[in-house]
Order: C-alpha cells, then sequence, then structure tokens
C-alpha cells in the first residue's frame, strides 16, 4: 500500500500537467467548517421530521411557517461559521490552475466566500431567497415581512433558493458541470458519498474521458473505485498539502 506521501507526489505531478481541471465537492468540506449535512441537522426539534417534509415543494406547501424555520436554522449555522481550509486550498489551486472549475453539491457559498471564481452550484443557494410561485429571485427590498414565511410582492410566499427532492437542478449549470467533465485533464472529488445523482455522474463522465482522478475523503465512497489517486484523510489537511506541491 503506497504512503499517503507518495500518493501526493504522485496526483501533485498530473495536476501540474493539467490544462482543465474539475474539483467536485460535497456535504465533507462543509461539514469540517461545522455545517452539518443535511440528515445531520436534523437534531432536537427536527429529528422528528421526515426529510420529505422539510425539502420539498408539497412539504412547504403543507407547513411553510415549519419549513421556513428548519431554513432559518440552517442559515444561522452558515452565518456563523466560515471556510476551512480545504476551501482556501480551491482558491490556490485556481490561482495555480486558471482552468480550474468547482463544482459543488453544498448550498453555504463559502467556496465564492473563500475566492474561488469559476463555481457551478448544482443545488443553489441557501442564503437567496426566491419566490414560490414565479421562482424568481428576490431581493431584500422585495419581502414583506408580515408573516412567517415572507410574503413576494406577488403575494406568493418567499422560498430558499435551494433544488428540492423532485425538483430538477437547474439544467444549465448541469449541462456546464457534465461539459466541463467531458473535456478535463484531471478531476478533483473532495468529501462526496458520491451517491446523490445527478451529482455522481460527473466523475464518470470525466473517466470516459480518460482523465486522472483523485479522491480525497475520509472514508472511501461510492466512487472510490475508480479512482486512480485515494487520498484519505481530512480535506482541510490533504488539500493544502496536495495543492502546496503543484
Amino acid at each position: 500500500m503506497e504512503s499517503l506521501d507518495n500518493l501526493l507526489t504522485k496526483a501533485a505531478e498530473r495536476l501540474k500537467k493539467a490544462k482543465r481541471v474539475v474539483v467536485l465537492t460535497g456535504a465533507g468540506v462543509s461539514a469540517e467548517s461545522g455545517i452539518p449535512t443535511f440528515r445531520d441537522a436534523q437534531v432536537g426539534l427536527w429529528e422528528k421530521y421526515d426529510p420529505a417534509e422539510l425539502a420539498s415543494p408539497e412539504g412547504f406547501q403543507a407547513n411553510p411557517k415549519l419549513v421556513w424555520g428548519w431554513y432559518e436554522y440552517r442559515r444561522e449555522i452558515v452565518r456563523n461559521n466560515i471556510p476551512n481550509p480545504a476551501h482556501y486550498a480551491l482558491v490556490e489551486l485556481e490561482k495555480k490552475l486558471p482552468h480550474t472549475v468547482i463544482v459543488t453539491q453544498n448550498v453555504d457559498e463559502y467556496h465564492r466566500i473563500a475566492g474561488n471564481q469559476n463555481i457551478l452550484e448544482l443545488h443553489g443557494r441557501i442564503m437567496e431567497n426566491r419566490c414560490f410561485k414565479e421562482g424568481r429571485l428576490l431581493k431584500d427590498n422585495e419581502l414583506n415581512h408580515s408573516s412567517i414565511p415572507p410574503r413576494c410582492t406577488c403575494g406568493a410566499y418567499v422560498r430558499p433558493g435551494v433544488v428540492w427532492f423532485g425538483e430538477s437542478l437547474p439544467s444549465n449549470t448541469l449541462s456546464q458541470a457534465f461539459n466541463e467533465a467531458r473535456s478535463c485533464d484531471v478531476c478533483l472529488v473532495v468529501g462526496t458519498a458520491g451517491v446523490v445523482q445527478p451529482a455522481a455522474s460527473i466523475p464518470y463522465y470525466a473517466e470516459q474521458a480518460k482523465a486522472f482522478l483523485i479522491e480525497i475523503n475520509n472514508l472511501p465512497s461510492a466512487l472510490t473505485s475508480i479512482m486512480q489517486v485515494f487520498l484519505q484523510g481530512k480535506a482541510g489537511e490533504v488539500l493544502p498539502k496536495l495543492v502546496s506541491l503543484i
């Protein structure tokens, strides 16, 4: 079994030669910033609820106040935490390899806050507000706070700007992500279990394009079997080491 140092060197050498890099990040990256994964956040008051009650259009229609409260709870966690060394390592990676695209399943915007420029957010942004009826993004001055949830100027309730169960991912964003995967030299997968579709397809598109596949994760995932290099450990520790070698 190769040592972590040897594997880091092998991964770094392939990244040095890469002209196009795709990085797929999942909940494990945000977890190191203190952001619980979706199911881990269902504690205390929330543990008795099914995810579909808290994260679906049907759940919102049935009990908008409950769903809004759940997302306000999660937003507060995001506000009270900050990006971690893994996020900042990816900013450095983008500086060293300009055609690096971050494709993320995370909704906290920490990649953007840390300083990455090329980001595709597959599941939306938790801090955004959208009209439940029209789907359009709303500015603060367009929110009527006389009710919970607030209402849009059209009278419909406001919802968080995330993708819920039963909803499609934004088609343009997903199409861009697939195209980037099909044309990359290296695909770096960080902190995802690799089971949520369609995001989990991205490394397979990269594999079909003969890209070099690298994974950083605490434990093997559903994607580990197709990787050329598996770097086991915390993203906040392993990613900075990897980027420093490039």
